[in-house]
């Protein structure tokens, strides 16, 4: 995760979040207006849309992605953009291969154990048939 600086007494702000080993991640894109606000706090280029909120997922699927500065004019999203910083991509280890075969984790004492029951089940069964018969 990447923090922003805030002001002391303000909670941490989110700028970015990368999955450790992953080129890309995730990045809050705002309504213009509110991305105008949010720059002129920041005094930094803040990444937005130009489409209303609340919108349908599909319309926010494919609407562009601007950058607005504090002025108010819409900048290159790169300047915006973060990429992970190069040590986390580095560091990060492979995902391991998928096993060929499940390990195997469990005993055969609960089938043991249902075989028993069933047993003295039919045993209670046939001796209670027994002695109606005889």
């Amino acid at each position: 995760m990447t923090f922003k600086e805030r002001g002391e007494g303000q909670p941490e702000a989110i700028r970015a979040w990368f999955y450790p080993g992953h080129q890309w991640g995730e990045e809050f894109v705002y309504p213009k207006a509110r991305a105008l606000e949010l720059a002129k706090i920041v005094n930094e280029p803040v990444l937005a849309t130009p489409v209303e909120l609340p919108a349908p997922v599909e319309t926010l699927a494919t609407a562009p992605i601007i950058a607005v500065k504090p002025t108010g004019e819409e900048v290159a999203v790169s300047e915006v953009v973060e990429a992970p910083p190069a040590t986390e991509v580095a560091a990060a280890e492979p995902a391991p291969a998928p096993a060929a075969t499940l390990p195997q984790t469990a005993s055969p004492l609960s089938l043991v154990a249902l075989i028993g029951l069933l047993s003295l089940g039919a045993w209670f069964g046939l001796s209670a048939l027994s002695k109606r018969v005889v």
